[in-house]
C-alpha cells in the first residue's frame, strides 16, 4: 500500500484507526474455547465485525510467538484475512546488525506478508536499511513511545548546545535512510506534549500512534497536533476493542467501540486536516 493510497482510505472510510490485534488467549470469551484454534477464531471475527471503521490492523507478535509453533502459523493465517484494501503492520520491534536485519525482514515481509513491521533504531542505520530494501514495504521506526520507561533514555540531551533529544535525534537522522513514502514514526498517544515538535520534525510521515484507548491517551489532541496535510496519523486501539465484551456478542462490541472512534475520527478529519 502506497503512501496515496492510505490517505485515500482513510479520505474514503474517513477514519484512521488501526486495529491492534494483541489477541490474549487467557481474556478470549469462553464459547470460543470449543474452537480448534480459538485465537484465530477471535481474530476472524474481530476483522469481519471492524474492517468497515478501520484502515490498518496491527497484531504484535510476541502474543502470537508466545504459543510457539502453532502461534506462528495462526499469525500467519491473521495477516492472511486482513483485507488487501487495509494496511497490516507486524508489531515486531525489531532491529539488530545487517544480515540478521535481512532474516528479519524476509520473515515478516516475504513469509508472512505483511506490508509494514515496527523497528527499533537503537542499533543504527545498517540494523534499520535492510527492511528498507524491500519495494512497497514500510518501516514503522519507534521514535517516542508511551510507557513510562520512555523517559529513561528517549529524552536525554545529546547535544547539550543544541539541547536535542535522542528522540529527535532519531527523526532527523532517520529522514536521510527513506522517504515519507516508506518509513512512519512510532509515537505515543500519552506524549500529546511532544507531538507538535514531533510533527515540526518530520511534516510529511505518518506517525503510527498507540496509547487511545484503555492507555487513556486523547484522540482529540493526537488529531489536533499530529495531523498533517495527507492525515499522517494511525491511531492504534486494541484493547478497548478487542475486549469491548467478553461475551458472545465480543464482535458487535468490537464493531460499536471501532465504529465510535471512526464517528470521532471523521469529524476530526473535518476539523484538523488542513485546507488547501
Amino acid at each position: 500500500m502506497t503512501y496515496q493510497d492510505l490517505f485515500e482510505a482513510i479520505q474514503e472510510k474517513r477514519s484512521y484507526l488501526c486495529v491492534g490485534l494483541d489477541t490474549d488467549p487467557a481474556r478470549l470469551p469462553k464459547h470460543l474455547l470449543k474452537h480448534p484454534n480459538p485465537v484465530l477464531e477471535f481474530n476472524r471475527r474481530i476483522i469481519e465485525a471492524t474492517a468497515p471503521y478501520c484502515v490498518a490492523y496491527k497484531p504484535n507478535t510476541a502474543f502470537y510467538e508466545a504459543l510457539g509453533a502453532a502461534g506462528w502459523d495462526t499469525l500467519r493465517q491473521t495477516l492472511e484475512m486482513i483485507p488487501r484494501s487495509h494496511l497490516s503492520i507486524a508489531d515486531a520491534k525489531r532491529g539488530d546488525i545487517g544480515n540478521t536485519s535481512k532474516m528479519y525482514a524476509k520473515a515478516f515481509f516475504e513469509d508472512m506478508r505483511a506490508d509494514a513491521i515496527t523497528v527499533a533504531p537503537y542499533m543504527g542505520a545498517d540494523s534499520v536499511m535492510p527492511f528498507l530494501d524491500f519495494e512497497g514495504k514500510w518501516v514503522v521506526l519507534l521514535a517516542l513511545t508511551s510507557n513510562s520507561g520512555s523517559q529513561d533514555f528517549q529524552v536525554l540531551k545529546v547535544d547539550e548546545e543544541e539541547e536535542e533529544l535522542l528522540y529527535e535525534r532519531v527523526i532527523r537522522t532517520s529522514q536521510e535512510w527513506a522517504t515519507p513514502e516508506q518509513l512512519m514514526y512510532v509515537v505515543g498517544a500519552t506524549q500529546t506534549t511532544e507531538l507538535e515538535n514531533v510533527r515540526r520534525l518530520a511534516p510529511d510521515h505518518f506517525l503510527l500512534v498507540p496509547g487511545v484507548g484503555a492507555q487513556g491517551g486523547s484522540l482529540e489532541e493526537v488529531s489536533k497536533w499530529g495531523m498533517n496535510k495527507s492525515c499522517g496519523l494511525l491511531v492504534n486501539a486494541s484493547r478497548s476493542i478487542l475486549y469491548a465484551s467478553d461475551g458472545e456478542d465480543f464482535a458487535e462490541a468490537a464493531a460499536a467501540e471501532a465504529r465510535r472512534m471512526q464517528e470521532h475520527m471523521s469529524h476530526y478529519l473535518d476539523k484538523y486536516l488542513p485546507k488547501d
